[in-house]
């Protein structure tokens, strides 16, 4: 793997009809927040080849608005859907990025807080941030907010930027 996205899922309603918090859909405005986070990455030449993405409806549905974003069909082969993302600490997200380091060349993880900020915070402090990176990061991880790093062989991550919501790209 030479890449990794780690992302948020985009903007869900408040609640479900039924099915409880794990079916809890996509606001309008977090469909439009997918799709220009998936516009955001083709802009800067990224696709990822393996989508690992928590089995919460929000969480599909904000893979389906990258993918949409980035012109790719969002089905399977290179999508997994894992029921143990949902809600999931930064050390079970971080052992399936490393599950997946040989079975691809860019991964994109779509999951929930606190776990992926957590672990963005973690890769960012692990790589050298700067303090004044590490406390932006520090202060919140927005819905759809997606962290960019690249990985190099020994699979240490560097920062390469950060897709806010509204798809502006922040080096």
């Amino acid at each position: 793997m030479r890449q990794l996205i780690l992302m948020r899922h985009a903007q869900a309603v408040g609640a479900a009809p039924s099915g409880g918090d794990r079916e809890r859909a996509l606001s309008p405005v977090g469909r439009s927040e997918a799709t220009l986070v998936g516009r955001a990455l083709k802009d800067r030449g990224v696709c990822p080849d393996l989508a690992i993405v928590s089995a919460a409806r929000r969480t599909r549905e904000t893979w389906t608005g990258v993918a949409e974003g980035l012109g790719i069909d969002p089905a399977p082969p290179w999508l997994e859907l894992e029921a143990a993302l949902y809600n999931a600490d930064a050390a079970i997200l971080r052992r399936h990025v490393e599950r997946a380091e040989e079975r691809c060349e860019s991964l994109i993880l779509i999951a929930h807080n606190p776990g992926v900020h957590q672990l963005a915070f973690d890769l960012l402090s692990d790589g050298g941030a700067s303090d004044q990176l590490l406390d932006r990061v520090r202060t919140g991880f927005a819905p759809a907010t997606a962290a960019l790093f690249l990985v190099d062989a020994a699979g240490r991550c560097t920062y390469d930027g950060i897709i806010q919501p509204d798809g502006t790209d922040r080096a």
